[in-house]
């Protein structure tokens, strides 16, 4: 099918088949309809672990399983012989429409939006993995679709599901650690090549893999190994870079405790490298090996809120209250809230909320639960959201939450993007180009209001055919 004709064709398809949930029938009688049938895209590499938390509901059958890559879907296939395959979306849109109730969406970043609309619009259900798009319109729109047609959605940022997220928001509404002026966030990605230039060589495709529909909305270039399997995060044209990946997930803290919304300003400091005898920083192509980003925000309860993101192996500073022997974070990263009264950390994905000084902890009882918590450990998560698609229970990660989260993690990168550096040695006659650039944001209307080129990035290019609709 065209790809107009295809977008197109999906405003003719919201009065397709849609469940009728257990609780619309009554407690007692269990129709077929407490089965979620679900279309999956990208079914390799992380969707496997999406479909085991998915699996373990015993409440979902699959419609359709959808991979460009024969090699990276292999397992799943093997676990679904039954289930009909397909490598482009548009065809399980054109032969599964009416059998499903929802969408599974684990794909590379840059092609979440691009699957999972057209499918929205037909008024599906929607689970689609972090970030939840590629750029910031996308996000705008998945949200906004979302609640127009009122579908149940959540993004794969697990953590928004945990005790910690919860025990953290407890502990803050306590008012034990007073109004919080500061939170920072780090990780220890990228574990894959980031600040890398752009692969030239053309190297042989590998078999099962289409290359086309890999590519999706991405302008067309030659086949590289640099690319695959999971180092596309490091560019541009297809990730988001160490921020996209882990902001959904250590950044939903402060978003679910702080309610945060949309960042007034952005700013980012980058690593740079020796070329020739320049120092340079060029990330119009690849994200940065490292970064610091600085979120500012303001909030109804908590006033003005700095957030400062760090990847790459930098960290932020020690709190002066953290005793000898004792650590922030778990390793892979974390985050601290600073108060007006004290300081609490989180581990990532949310674990471990915990007072400093860590002497407090013993001196103070901890808030009595009052939100409610997700059973499961692995797959709750996932069992999160079937619910909510089979009986209208809430989803921790649904798009109104998710998408001004995805938002501000993207904002940051607009920040990283705008960072150009490059100057010649001491020897030499030299130029330089801005290094630290503050970006502006007005998120109600999307737009960056200080630097122009800055909104070529918010919307986002698409390769001809593939444009949204």
């Amino acid at each position: 099918m065209q790809r107009r004709k295809f977008i197109k064709n999906t405003a003719a398809s919201t009065a397709a088949f849609s469940i009728v949930p257990s609780f619309v029938m009554g407690k007692t009688h269990i129709p077929p309809s407490d089965t979620l049938y679900v279309g999956a895209f990208g079914v390799g590499g992380r969707g496997q672990g999406v479909m085991r938390g998915l699996d373990q509901t015993k409440k979902v059958k699959y419609v359709a399983l959808c991979d460009v890559d024969d090699r990276r879907a292999a397992n799943t296939f093997k676990r679904h012989p039954k289930v009909p395959k397909y490598k482009d979306f548009r065809k399980v849109y054109d032969n599964h429409l009416s059998e499903m109730d929802a969408i599974m969406v684990a794909t590379p970043d840059h092609m979440h939006a691009t699957i999972a609309l057209p499918f929205m619009k037909a008024k599906k259900h929607a689970y689609v993995e972090k970030p939840l798009t590629h750029n910031i319109n996308e996000a705008r729109l998945m949200t906004n679709i979302a609640r127009e047609n009122g579908i149940v959605t959540q993004m794969g940022n697990q953590g928004a599901s945990s005790d910690g997220s919860r025990e953290a928001k407890e502990w803050i509404q306590s008012g034990v650690i007073g109004k919080v002026y500061k939170v920072d966030c780090w990780t220890n990605r990228p574990v894959w090549p980031q600040g890398v230039p752009m692969p030239t060589e053309k190297h042989n495709i590998p078999d099962g893999l289409d290359w086309d529909l890999w590519l999706g909305t991405a302008a067309m270039r030659d086949y590289n190994d640099a690319y695959l399997p999971f180092k596309w995060r490091g560019f541009w044209d297809f990730g988001t870079g160490a921020l996209g990946d882990m902001g959904c997930h250590i950044m939903e803290t402060p978003f679910g405790v702080l309610d945060l919304g949309y960042p007034t300003e952005a700013e980012a400091s980058c690593t740079t490298n020796w070329v020739g005898d320049f120092v340079e920083a060029d990330y119009s192509h690849s994200c940065p090996s490292s970064s610091i980003v600085r979120l500012k925000f303001n909030t109804k309860e908590h006033g003005d809120i700095a957030l400062n993101w760090y990847d790459g192996g930098l960290l932020p500073d020690l709190p002066d209250e953290l005793q000898d022997g004792e650590t922030i974070g778990d390793g892979g990263g974390g985050s601290i809230f600073y108060g007006s009264r004290g300081i609490l950390i989180c581990d990532t994905y949310s674990r471990n909320a915990r007072l400093l000084p860590s002497k407090t902890m013993k001196l103070l009882n901890a808030p009595a639960p009052y939100l409610k918590r997700i059973e499961g450990d692995i797959g709750g998560h996932q069992s999160n959201w079937v619910e909510g698609c089979l009986n209208g229970t809430e989803t921790s990660s649904d798009f109104k939450r998710s998408g001004p989260l995805t938002e501000a993690v993207l904002m940051g990168n607009l920040a990283i993007k705008s960072f150009q550096f490059k100057v010649k040695n001491a020897n030499g006659r030299g130029f330089t180009y801005p290094g630290r650039r503050k970006i502006l944001w007005d998120g109600e209307n999307m737009r960056v209001t200080n630097y122009e080129k800055a909104n070529e990035w918010v919307k986002g290019t698409y390769r001809k055919g593939w444009e949204l609709s």
